[in-house]
C-alpha cells in the first residue's frame, strides 16, 4: 500500500469528492482525520474508513475559523502524533437558484448561435455574491495549510493537495465570477507555498477539477431541462461529468512518493479546458 503508516487530513470529507478522496487514501493504508460541518454524513464517512481497517478521527470543523482549524490540528496531533498529508477540499460551490439561473444563461450562450451581447452577470452581483466565496475557499485553505506546515516543516516531509477548479484557470465558470476568483487564488497560493516549502521536502500541488458528479451537480441536473443538460455536456468533449473516484485517484498519486511534482496545477476535466 502506497500510504502505509501515513496520516492524512481531508477537509470537506462528509460527501462527494472529499469523501471519495478520504476513502481512496484509506485504501492505500493511511490513517485519517476527516473534517466537515455535516456531522451525520461525516460520521458515515468515518465508519466506512474504519471498515477498511484504518483508524479515523472525525472532527466537526468550519475551516473559515482559524480557531477551529487550530483545534482540529491539535486534536490530530494528540491522536496520531503528526500529519503527513493534507487535502484542502472544503469549499463553497455555486448552487443557489440565482447561481443556477446564471449557469444556465452562460451555458446556453456558449452553446447556441445567438447574437453576441453582455451576459450581464458581473454588473448584477451584490457584495455578498462576491464576498461569500473567500472565507472557506481561500482563508480556509490558508488556515489549514499553515497548521499542517507546523507538523511538516520540522519533520521535513509532507504532501499538500489543494482542490482548485477549472474555474480558476479558465472562463469555464463565467456564471460565477466570485467563485472563479477564489479558485484562481487557490492556484496562486499553491504555487507560492510550493516554492516556500519545497526545500523542506514538502510537495504542494493542486488539482483543478472539471465538473464532478457530486451532490451539488446531481441537484443541478435533477432540476435542469433536457436542453440545459445537453448544453452542459456539449461543453465537455468526453460528454459526461467526472466521477469523484476518478479525481480521487489523482489525489492518491499526489499524496504518494512516486512523483517529482512541486507547485503544479493538474486539471482532469474531460477536455473542457485544454
Amino acid at each position: 500500500m502506497k500510504l502505509k503508516e501515513k496520516v492524512a487530513l481531508v477537509t470537506g470529507a462528509a460527501q462527494g469528492l472529499g469523501k471519495a478522496i478520504a476513502l481512496a487514501v484509506a485504501r492505500e493504508g493511511a490513517d485519517l482525520v476527516v473534517a466537515d460541518i455535516q456531522d451525520d454524513l461525516l460520521a458515515d464517512t468515518a465508519k466506512e474508513i474504519e471498515a477498511l481497517g484504518r483508524r479515523c478521527l472525525p472532527i466537526r470543523c468550519d475551516v473559515s475559523s482559524s480557531e477551529q482549524v487550530a483545534r482540529m490540528f491539535a486534536q490530530a496531533g494528540e491522536r496520531f502524533g503528526t500529519v503527513h498529508i493534507l487535502v484542502n477540499n472544503a469549499a463553497r460551490v455555486p448552487a443557489s437558484p440565482a447561481e443556477e439561473e446564471r449557469r444556465n444563461r452562460h451555458y446556453a450562450y456558449a452553446t447556441t448561435p445567438v447574437p453576441r451581447k453582455s451576459l450581464g452577470i458581473t454588473s448584477s452581483l451584490s457584495d455578498d455574491d462576491w464576498l461569500k466565496w473567500w472565507d472557506v475557499n481561500v482563508h480556509g485553505t490558508f488556515y489549514c495549510t499553515r497548521e499542517a506546515l507546523r507538523f511538516m516543516e520540522p519533520q521535513r516531509y509532507g504532501k499538500i493537495i489543494n482542490i482548485a477548479s477549472i474555474a480558476g484557470i479558465s472562463a469555464a465558470s463565467t456564471h460565477s465570477p466570485g467563485y472563479s476568483a477564489s479558485k484562481a487564488a487557490v492556484v496562486g497560493f499553491t504555487k507560492t507555498v510550493a516554492l516556500d516549502v519545497a526545500g523542506a521536502g514538502i510537495h504542494v500541488n493542486a488539482i483543478a477539477c472539471g465538473a464532478v458528479l457530486t451532490p451539488p451537480f446531481e441537484a443541478y441536473l435533477a432540476n435542469a431541462t433536457e436542453e440545459q443538460t445537453r448544453a452542459l455536456y456539449q461543453l465537455i468533449p468526453l460528454g459526461r461529468l467526472g466521477t469523484p473516484e476518478e479525481y480521487a485517484s489523482l489525489a492518491v498519486y499526489l499524496a504518494g512518493d512516486d512523483h517529482y511534482l512541486v507547485g503544479q496545477v493538474i486539471s482532469p476535466n474531460g477536455g473542457a479546458v485544454i
